[in-house]
């Protein structure tokens, strides 16, 4: 089992042989790795040049999707860029009609701002003159306001003063009635007195009765005008100082005749 041959040729030293086998053999392994990476990167290129078909064959299709939808894009495009024309046409139409239509405007808009400014400057004149009246009319309101607040008191006044010359006069009426009738009755009163003075005799009573009678009835006829009398007076007083007008009227008296 002994190798007893030469290094030479075969080896240039000792080991060489050994050696070599070592590397061959981690050569092998290498290659054998390399063809299994080989073999795994040949399947992995395969499915990946399948896939690749596959998106080529996707974007053949969508490329001539594209191509027509491309075409259907020129044609509405073009229709379109007619259709644009079109209105662009009607529109420089309705844009000159619309200047036109301004210039119009412009200048009755011209107009009525001269217009404003005529009547502004009438308006300001009609205000001068205006306020210048209504001050002229407020001073004259206030001089009447106070004319008659005085014209007022004065007829208060008057008032106050013809109630109270009302007052008196009927005052005076009533005392110159009463007055005349107390004089009256005082005077039946005394005729009364002589009467029944001389009636104290038996022989002149039935004679003077009747008479001493009629004077009884004659005095409780006056007292009761005179009541009636003060009675209206009163209520005429009371009527004016209540603020009746014409209450000033004598209270007619009867004449009473004396027995």
């Amino acid at each position: 089992k002994t190798n007893t041959l030469p290094f030479h040729p075969f080896e240039i030293q000792q080991g060489d042989i050994l050696r070599m086998e070592k590397e061959h053999q981690v050569l092998n392994e290498q290659l054998k790795e390399a063809q299994e990476k080989y073999e795994q990167l040949q399947s992995r290129n395969t499915e990946e040049i399948s896939a690749l078909k596959e998106l080529l064959r996707k974007s053949v299709e969508e490329t001539e999707v594209s191509k027509n939808e491309l075409d259907w894009l020129h044609q509405d495009l073009e229709v379109k860029v007619k259709k644009w024309q079109q209105e662009k046409k009607e529109n420089q139409e309705n844009l000159k009609a619309l200047r036109n239509t301004t210039k119009k405007h412009t200048d009755a808009n011209d107009r009525y701002l001269k217009t404003i400014d005529e009547k502004e400057k009438q308006y300001n004149e009609y205000l001068n003159t205006y306020l210048e009246t209504s001050n002229k009319l407020a001073n004259d309101k206030v001089k009447l306001e106070e004319l008659i607040k005085k014209s007022e008191d004065d007829y208060q006044e008057c008032v106050k003063r013809a109630v109270k010359a009302e007052i008196s006069v009927l005052n005076n009426w009533k005392e110159t009635e009463v007055c005349k009738l107390n004089g009256i009755a005082a005077n039946a009163e005394t005729n009364l007195k002589i009467l029944k003075s001389l009636s104290s005799s038996a022989s002149a009573a039935p004679k003077l009765k009747s008479q001493i009678d009629s004077w009884e009835i004659f005095i409780s006829n006056v007292k009761k005008q005179r009541e009636k009398v003060e009675a209206e007076y009163e209520l005429k007083i009371q009527r004016v100082k209540n603020g009746v007008r014409n209450c000033l009227t004598r209270t007619e008296t009867v004449d009473l005749p004396s027995p």
